[in-house]
Parts: C-alpha cells; sequence; structure tokens
C-alpha cells in the first residue's frame, strides 16, 4: 500500500483492517465475528472507528457518547468526530460510556452498531489540508438502539481494548510511512540530479546529498525499530513503548523530510501537484492522528518512570 502515490488510500484500508477490527478479533463473541468481522475481512462491509469526539481527542477517558440499559438493549447518545471512512460505513467500532457508576478507565466498552440504525446521523465529507481522498465524517447518535450482545468482549473493558488497538495503529502508521517516504527522497535525488544551477547540478551540492544520506538514515533507524517492534508483538508481548516511540519519530521524520525535499525541488516543490507537496499536505496528519506528538511522549515518559 506504501507505493500507492496517495496516503489517503491505505489509510482508508488501514482502519479496516488495524484500526476498527482488532478488538473484534481478539476479543469478540463468535457471532458478532460472524456478523461483522467476517463481511468486513471479506470486504463486503466498510467499517470505521469511533473514538474521537469534539471535546474528546488525545484524552479518550473524557469521552461523553454514553449508553443508557433498556433490559437487555443500549441506548446510545452521543457524537463522534474525524471519523475516517465515515460517509461509507457499514458498522463502527464505538467507545462509549456503559456504566456511569465506574471510574474513567473502567466505564467503557467497544460496541459494534450498524450505521443504518435508526437515529444515526452523518455529517457532509469534513474538507481538510491534506488526505482529501479519505472520506472523514462527523456522526451522531440520537436514542440508538443495539443489542447488548453487541458489546466487545466485556462490558467495562472497552477502554484497555482500545489502547491495545492503538498499538497496532501505530506501528502500521510507521509501515504506511517508510515505502512513501523512500519514494520521496528517491524523486528528489532523480530531480537535483538533473535540475542544473550555477554550471551544475543542484545534487553535486555537498549541502544536498549530505542532507539527504542523512534522511536515509534516518528511515533506515526507524525501519529497523518497526521490524522489532512487530516481532515483539507477534510474540504476544506488550509494544505499547516501542509502537509509541515508532509512531513519534515516524511522524516527525515525514514532516521533516518532505519539507526538506520541497526545499530542493525549489518552486516546483510549491506547486499544488507536485507529489512532494502532496506528501507533505498529507503527512502533516501523522503527527495529530492516532495519538499525537505530545501524547507519545507521554507514553514514553511513563514507561521511563519520569512521570506519574
Amino acid at each position: 500500500m506504501g507505493r500507492v502515490h496517495c496516503a489517503a488510500i491505505p489509510m482508508a484500508v488501514a482502519v479496516q483492517t488495524d484500526m476498527a477490527t482488532p478488538a473484534l478479533a481478539d476479543f469478540g463473541s463468535d457471532s458478532l465475528k460472524r456478523e461483522f468481522l467476517r463481511p468486513t475481512v471479506e470486504g463486503d462491509m466498510v467499517a470505521c472507528i469511533g473514538v474521537s469526539e469534539a471535546c474528546a481527542g488525545s484524552d479518550v477517558a473524557a469521552i461523553r457518547t454514553r449508553v443508557h440499559w433498556h433490559g437487555s438493549d443500549l441506548i446510545i447518545d452521543g457524537s463522534k468526530q474525524w471519523i475516517t471512512n465515515g460517509n461509507q460505513a457499514d458498522w463502527i467500532c464505538l467507545l462509549a460510556n456503559t456504566n456511569e457508576n465506574e471510574s474513567i478507565h473502567r466505564n467503557k466498552s467497544l460496541i459494534c452498531v450498524r450505521l443504518d440504525e435508526p437515529g444515526i446521523h452523518r455529517s457532509k465529507r469534513i474538507e481538510k489540508l491534506g488526505m482529501h481522498s479519505s472520506d472523514t465524517a462527523e456522526i451522531y447518535f440520537d436514542s440508538v438502539r443495539v443489542p447488548s450482545r453487541n458489546i466487545i468482549g466485556e462490558e467495562g473493558r472497552g477502554f484497555v481494548y482500545q489502547m491495545l488497538q492503538f498499538q497496532d495503529e501505530r506501528l502500521v502508521a510507521v509501515a504506511v510511512l517508510l515505502e512513501p517516504l523512500q519514494r520521496i527522497i528517491d524523486l528528489t535525488i532523480e530531480y537535483t540530479r538533473e535540475r542544473r544551477i550555477f554550471g551544475k547540478s543542484v545534487l553535486d551540492n555537498q549541502v544536498v546529498h549530505y542532507r539527504l544520506a542523512e534522511l536515509q538514515t534516518e528511515i533506515e533507524t526507524i525501519r529497523s525499530l518497526l521490524y522489532r517492534a512487530v516481532m515483539e508483538r507477534l510474540s504476544g508481548s506488550d509494544v505499547t513503548l516501542l509502537a509509541s516511540m515508532g509512531k513519534l519519530k515516524a511522524a516527525r521524520l515525514a514532516r521533516t523530510i518532505t519539507d526538506s525535499c520541497l526545499q530542493f525541488w525549489g518552486g516546483n516543490g510549491y506547486t499544488w501537484d507536485n507529489p512532494v507537496s502532496r506528501y507533505h499536505r498529507d503527512f502533516r496528519l501523522f503527527s495529530i492522528a492516532g495519538g499525537c506528538d505530545e501524547v507519545m511522549l507521554n507514553i514514553i515518559c511513563k514507561y521511563m518512570q519520569t512521570i506519574n
């Protein structure tokens, strides 16, 4: 997917495979998997993940969407924001408060909700700086009734399940970035080799080829971190620390590479249809979505025991 020269397409697929479905695959009942996971994996249903809200983005524990129990049914009220695939999704993996008597980390559940249920309203597509081919929406829930069997795993464990899903999401973010970042460097080498100024190619300037060498080294460093994290994830280890480090470094490197390479393209790099400028707009999102840089630093500090 990294070879697709449009970052929004891999992101849309990653929502389906690595953001909305891991908890369902790991903790969902057999009936839920048959109803939601199987058709999603087969491509017959589109999924989205509903965590962020207008007043709760990085602070996941502060979400306000809540559930009122009515017998064996759940009545959902609230809203979700910045939902990738939101206008075309068939169902949402929704994080909501299901027990007002528990603490904020024990009162949440992940719920599979079909998006054609009565009481669900979707906003028009949100226009963004980049990722223009990505469908991003707000979704509103007004007394939406779903059966309690749609809760993934144990009721009240939703916050924990979502933190585990974030591990996969952040590792995928690193993987999605590596190939296009390499392509940006390769394109820049090709362009600066052909582009001549002051009687020689732009690439012949030491400041250019040394900078590209530094950026190439950074890519390989992050690639090694990713391979280690994936191996530990497959062995069943907690990779929260490595995933957070990888997400932080890859997102920042994406900003650095696109900015540095755009500079080497000169005026051509500042045009709307230039591939480097497109990546510059698209990749800015990675320092915000899926846990912003500051949240990644906070997680790393907790593992280092430099903060409580």
